[in-house]
């Protein structure tokens, strides 16, 4: 290990008034009815992960009951740990300027480095704690077999190597600046997502161009764009549809397909395997709905046991049960499992389509199923889901629109992917003293990060 560097406990450092830990509030202190629609935001177990903190599930509380948990205000550089349930497994959370002021919520245990000029970076601290081995160290060392539990002693045991404050600091640069552009790549697919969903429910749900027209309104567009839109809405079994558009069923637009899972004693259909093969799983952790690799590879015997083979690129892969939902497209040719609907555009439809009409005809998908242990929609109740279906301008159009902007998502996607195996090679080498910081540097800048 280079000179000058120590190790220490999360508990040394405590003792020393260096770090603090602090358990989130008692359920007698905050408690379900407490939640609003609107107010100051609390970090629960689910929200924390991957040194992030995610957005879509934090609840509310009011900013007088905000006051009461005051000493659980949450400030930047704060680190949480979920204390039980299937996220105390070492994942953490960081907090960021944007969030200082939440809550920290009852099952979570917050550390807090106090003062940074005794030696210990917090940005440094959490990349340690983020590093795979400090996760399966508290795997590992989680109680309880069915219900994982972290407390403040397993946490203060935790022991770590600790560079001099300069080092720190530099490394944390070197693997945050990794991190920010991936961030910068998520938000950016946030919002290209959001345009994509805004102009097909524009177009095919609510028909604003149509409403327009039929309205005497400019629709907005373009004149050979507004062209492409009727003039007036006619009623169908859904209702009102613009005029010459059809009601077609989702087994009219793509070939759907499932798959299996070929014996997993069977070593010949697995070991070795060269093709991708996928699981609900495998969307459950996507960001964006682009399928860009899978856990498991199958083999060509493995392959040949399942009957819909390798499904081609630009497949719209729906999760079928526990839970129905997961969307993606498939980026790269790939196999499924039982738990998939598959949907293969046909001639004139775009997969594009088929991947945001399934993302707002969840509710429709969900009523369909069936199933006393868990919810699941077979392909016979699937196929005959009915779709508002434009023309083939109108499609053709869309297709032009959206495309570049999911080819940029997919863009992000991949960088980020890529910037993510940099950075999980070089933190357990950084923060280990095995990689200088400089040759991390030199690195960093020849794949341009």
């Amino acid at each position: 290990m280079a000179g000058e560097w120590h190790s220490s406990t999360i508990g040394a450092l405590c003792d020393a008034g260096v770090v603090e830990l602090q358990t989130g509030p008692f359920g007698s202190q905050l408690h379900a009815y407490d939640y609003i629609n609107d107010g100051v935001p609390v970090v629960p177990t689910e929200a924390i992960r991957a040194r992030q903190i995610d957005h879509s599930v934090l609840p509310k509380i009011s900013a007088a009951k905000a006051q009461e948990l005051a000493r659980h205000r949450l400030q930047p550089g704060d680190i949480l740990f979920a204390r039980r349930g299937v996220q105390a497994t070492g994942h953490i959370g960081c907090i960021r300027e944007s969030e200082a002021g939440f809550i920290c919520g009852t099952g979570a245990i917050r550390l807090r480095v106090r003062r940074e000029s005794d030696g210990v970076d917090a940005n440094f601290l959490s990349h340690v704690l983020a590093d795979p081995m400090s996760i399966e160290w508290f795997k590992f060392h989680a109680i309880g077999a069915t219900m994982p539990n972290l407390n403040e002693g397993i946490i203060r045991s935790f022991a770590f190597a600790i560079p001099p404050l300069a080092e720190q600091r530099a490394i944390a640069h070197i693997l945050g600046t990794l991190d920010d552009k991936i961030e910068l790549n998520r938000r950016m697919n946030e919002t290209l997502e959001a345009m994509t969903r805004a102009l097909f429910k524009s177009w095919f749900e609510d028909f604003d161009p149509v409403r327009a027209k039929a309205e005497g309104r400019d629709p907005g567009l373009p004149k050979p764009l507004a062209d492409l839109f009727p003039t007036r809405l006619v009623d169908s079994e859904l209702g009102e549809i613009p005029d010459g558009w059809q009601i077609k069923s989702i087994g009219d637009l793509a070939e759907v397909v499932g798959g299996t899972t070929p014996s997993t004693k069977e070593q010949s259909y697995w070991e070795g395997g060269t093709h991708a093969w996928a699981t609900p799983k495998d969307l459950a952790t996507l960001s964006v709905p682009v399928l860009l690799d899978t856990e498991r590879r199958i083999t060509d015997a493995g392959l040949s046991q399942i009957g819909t083979g390798l499904l081609p690129k630009g497949t719209v892969l729906l999760s079928s049960r526990a839970p129905i939902g997961y969307l993606a497209v498939a980026e790269i040719p790939v196999a499924i499992n039982q738990g998939f609907i598959a949907m293969a555009p046909k001639a004139g439809t775009s997969n594009l389509f088929l991947l945001l009409w399934a993302s707002i005809a969840q509710e429709e998908i969900v009523s369909r199923a069936n199933g006393s242990t868990f919810l699941e929609i077979s392909k016979t109740n699937f196929r005959p889901i009915p779709v508002v279906t434009p023309s083939a301008h109108a499609m053709q159009a869309f297709e032009g629109l959206v495309r570049p902007l999911y080819d940029r998502i997919v863009e992000c996607a991949q960088e980020s992917r890529s910037l993510g195996a940099v950075r999980d090679t070089l933190l357990p080498q950084l923060i280990s003293g095995d990689l200088r910081v400089n040759d991390a540097e030199r690195f960093a800048e020849m794949i341009g990060a």
